[in-house]
């Protein structure tokens, strides 16, 4: 048998050759400047998409002749309609919006020739839909952000966006005699102003941190570069013996979970006899541009966990993650499992992705290219803004984000109150450059947590090593982590899961006040080990309740604390080197 031939030689590899890196500066710098002017959207990733397309359906007969076989029956239909509407006022309409698209509930879209209009956009807007799916070979990222962006038009056209078709503003103007205008023009005057000068939304000086927001009784027990962990005063006679850890995201400042008295999640566990402490992220400048993902784990979740067992020693911790901050929970318990630590009693994730396969509606807007033109820009700055983060959401729901709210300050001429969950809205962090760039990457990307291709201090994170009872929160209405995606974590981990579907978004699902009517949520555990239901399956199985999730999850977290309860401790340790420092809420959620 002939011998094979001998491998060739290893090429080594070719060092930069000189002023490579100045060539790319300048492709930095040029990607950075477009980015600039498009919003942060990438105008190749856009083209992409448009050629994908209007090539596929050009070469799609039978789809065109669909496509114009439904326009026609549409133009018909509209036709036979107005006929109907001439004869009958009340007919009923060919098309109904979907539920979640509000702007002709009012009856007074109900009249003609209002409710044409209102049917003619809603056809047009089902065609589009049909034409930008379905085309023969099209790839699913492409057609999704193609009819994104086909729907961003049409929203802007909307005939509820015009004052002389929606019969709201019509009927407002009468009534007022066209003050509602001027009213509009003082709105859109003092917005720009505002905008402008850099100051936040007309309302929002109204919730103060410290005083309408974020002021339950605590005091800061630890600081370092990235956090400051909090700890909170008790608010009961003896409290449960764990202590419950707070990880919020590191988009938006802590206080999410600290709203007003009646909206704070915070204040609700204090009362129920739960020790809290929550992590305040720090607000980054373009100083810390080389800052890690890593480093929010180890400086951040890591850094909280070894405070308070310090402070609390020998007990366990019921760590909790919002968001974001979640799925860095999600990371830092693995790690821990992996490693043998077992300081956690239990985990729990509200509204926390660990599956990226179903991103959400950030999806459309991460792909090589768009991501490479996203880091340029945060290279040229050192951090990404959360506005430009939340800009996507808005452009994803712009008829409700965006044309909604000017059509009430603008031409309505009226306020939406500021409530303080809209006052927080405003109040937004900056992400890293490196650490944002990675989390975009490796996650929606690389689904590099679920597939286990993460590592921490050298060993592989797998979620499957989790083995401490999982609290998890899905919310309806969630167009930042769909309810679906946060729900496969039964796929990964093999632990007792209590897994709740609440109604509402992502923020209003997750905080909500008990006392507020109108609320439920589904519930149902799997024991350690038991068999995966599919989402479906599970919601029709899960138990219907009213009300609030929360005090569902704190007895979930009594059931799985030590029997008994024990004094209040003390406020942090300076004997174990975590003296108090400062009073809540701290000096990091101050900064701007």
């Amino acid at each position: 048998m002939k011998p094979p031939p001998p491998a060739a030689p290893e090429r080594p590899a070719r060092p930069d050759r000189p002023g490579a890196e100045s060539y790319r500066t300048l492709d930095r710098l040029r990607e950075a400047a477009t980015a600039g002017f498009s919003t942060g959207l990438s105008p190749v990733a856009l083209g992409m998409a448009l050629f994908d397309w209007s090539a596929h359906l050009a070469a799609a007969p039978g789809k065109r002749l669909e496509l114009a076989d439904k326009a026609r029956r549409d133009a018909a239909g509209l036709l036979a309609q107005a006929a109907a509407l001439a004869a009958d006022p009340e007919a009923e309409p060919m098309i109904r919006p979907p539920p979640q698209d509000r702007r002709f509930q009012s009856e007074a879209w109900r009249q003609p020739p209002f409710s044409l209009w209102a049917q003619g956009f809603l056809l047009t807007q089902q065609w589009w839909r049909d034409a930008t799916h379905g085309v023969p070979g099209v790839s699913p990222h492409h057609e999704n952000l193609l009819s994104a962006l086909a729907q961003q038009w049409l929203d802007m056209v909307s005939p509820a966006n015009l004052p002389f078709t929606n019969p709201e503003i019509i009927a407002h103007s009468i009534r007022s005699g066209g003050l509602n205008h001027l009213a509009g023009l003082r709105n859109w005057a003092e917005d720009m102003a505002r905008l402008a000068a850099g100051k936040p939304p007309v309302g929002a000086e109204r919730f103060r941190v410290g005083h309408e927001v974020a002021a339950t009784p605590g005091t800061v027990v630890f600081r370092n570069h990235l956090v400051e962990l909090i700890q909170y005063a008790p608010a009961t006679g003896t409290v449960l013996a764990e202590p419950v850890l707070l990880v919020p995201a590191w988009i938006m400042k802590y206080y999410i979970l600290d709203l007003s008295p009646e909206n704070s999640l915070v204040r609700h566990l204090v009362r129920a006899g739960h020790t809290v402490f929550c992590l305040s992220w720090r607000n980054p400048t373009a100083e810390d541009r080389d800052l890690t993902l890593d480093d929010y784990r180890s400086l951040g979740v890591m850094a909280a966990v070894d405070a308070v067992s310090a402070i609390l020693p020998g007990r366990r911790i019921h760590a909790a993650g919002y968001c974001l901050g979640g799925t860095l929970l999600a990371i830092a318990a693995a790690a821990m499992a992996g490693a043998r630590d077992d300081r956690l009693a239990s985990v729990s994730l509200l509204a926390a992705q660990t599956d990226f396969t179903e991103p959400g509606d950030l999806g459309l807007f991460i792909d090589h290219d768009q991501l490479h033109v996203l880091e340029s820009l945060m290279w040229q700055r050192g951090y990404l803004t959360a506005e430009q983060m939340l800009g996507a959401f808005r452009f994803l729901r712009s008829d409700e984000l965006i044309w909604s709210r000017m059509v009430r300050s603008y031409l309505m001429g009226e306020r939406d109150p500021m409530t303080d969950m809209a006052a927080w809205a405003t109040d937004s962090t900056r992400m890293p450059c490196r650490m944002q760039g990675e989390y975009l990457r490796r996650f929606y990307l690389e689904n590099a947590l679920a597939t286990d291709r993460l590592t921490a201090e050298g060993r592989p994170v797998a979620l499957r090593n989790l083995r401490a009872p999982i609290f998890a929160v899905g919310t309806e209405d969630d167009y930042v982590a769909p309810w679906q995606s946060v729900y496969r974590l039964h796929y990964l981990s093999d632990a007792e899961l209590t897994f709740v579907l609440a109604g509402e978004g992502h923020n209003t699902g997750i905080i909500f006040d008990p006392a507020r009517p109108g609320s439920h949520y589904r519930i149902a555990s799997r024991e350690r080990d038991g068999a995966c239901l599919c989402p479906e399956d599970w919601a029709r199985a899960a138990a219907m309740r009213q009300g609030s999730w929360w005090p569902a999850w704190s007895d979930w977290l009594a059931q799985h604390s030590s029997a008994g309860r024990v004094a209040p401790p003390a406020m942090g340790a300076a004997e174990a080197g975590y003296p108090p420092l400062e009073e809540a809420p701290g000096s990091y959620v101050r900064q701007r």
